[in-house]
């Protein structure tokens, strides 16, 4: 469940609460009045099913010009009338997108941030290393370490809404971040190449990581079904099989292998590794949104009201 912390005006108290006892799902109701000092007005605390928080989010969205609206998980809840709610409310508590929070994760994490390109040049380093030792452990680390999959689900859910400012964003957050990260370890690489620790010769031989700068019909396969996985374990909050999906796919050891071939002057590589990193990258977006639209339109919980009962239960009734 939810606990969502409402602030609203006093003249407009008895709507909000109309609407929370209006909802299935949503109970231990408390009204706190003139509790709020910024913004000033009432306080209305409320536990809702995770099914039926758009419903009450989006019927009190003017909350957010004339009020607030804060919304937490609740870990553990000891309460008959909770789980009568929760039972009531359509659908399973796992399957339920808020989609305004998800608007608000999608944003945060398609930014460009010191922290975001720290990582991703990190991570396109480790790859570069996995690349030149041969050593597929690296090349997962270095999977795993990369963030670059919140600005893809970024464009997915812009392109769901239609909200062409974020997809700009997360695009420019996506080349920037490669951009940068590749621009990092070639100036590396360039300086192990000087040193003599590197030179042509690391890039023959080397079948067992070839996968990476031979895209074909696999990789787009296996970008499709990381693209679904990536967006049902952000929408589902489950971080586990987050890490599956950066393993899943090649990225950012394409973009490493990129870095050292430019170091190295191996322009065929250089071309193969773009063409990996692009066939990644356009097969999650497509799956990924693909996921969404069913999400958001086919699934019973999700996209759907929930019911509305035309009285409410009594807090000691079954």
């Amino acid at each position: 469940m939810l606990h969502l912390r409402l602030i609203s005006p006093s003249s407009r108290t008895a709507e909000v609460t109309a609407v929370l006892e209006r909802c299935t799902g949503a109970t231990n109701i408390i009204v706190l009045p003139d509790a709020a000092r910024t913004p000033k007005g009432d306080v209305v605390l409320a536990d809702v099913a995770r099914e039926s928080a758009n419903e009450v989010i989006s019927d009190l969205g003017w909350l957010r010009e004339e009020g607030s609206i804060a919304a937490e998980n609740i870990q553990l809840t000891i309460s008959k009338v909770a789980d009568e709610a929760v039972a009531e409310a359509p659908g399973d508590p796992d399957d339920a997108v808020i989609w305004e929070e998800l608007a608000q994760r999608v944003h945060a994490e398609s930014r460009i941030t010191w922290a975001y390109l720290a990582f991703l040049a990190i991570a396109t380093q480790i790859a570069a290393i996995g690349v030149l030792q041969k050593s597929i452990i690296l090349i997962v680390g270095a999977m795993v370490l990369g963030p670059e999959f919140g600005a893809i689900a970024a464009i997915c859910f812009g392109l769901l809404r239609g909200r062409w400012h974020l997809i700009a964003g997360a695009c420019r957050t996506l080349v920037v971040g490669f951009a940068i990260a590749i621009a990092v370890t070639v100036a590396c690489a360039l300086v192990s190449r000087g040193l003599g620790w590197i030179d042509p010769s690391h890039l023959r031989g080397n079948s067992e990581v070839q996968f990476i700068v031979k895209p074909d019909r696999w990789s787009f396969i296996v970008a499709l079904l990381a693209g679904v996985a990536g967006v049902l374990s952000v929408t589902a909050g489950k971080s586990s099989a987050l890490i599956g999906v950066f393993i899943s796919v090649t990225t950012v050891p394409a973009a490493g292998y990129a870095a050292v071939a430019i170091a190295l002057g191996d322009w065929p590589e250089v071309a193969g590794s773009v063409s990996q990193l692009s066939v990644n990258v356009a097969g999650m977006v497509i799956a990924g949104t693909a996921t969404l639209v069913v999400q958001h339109r086919f699934w019973p919980q999700v996209g759907r009201a929930s019911s509305v009962r035309p009285m409410r239960r009594q807090q000691g009734g079954g």
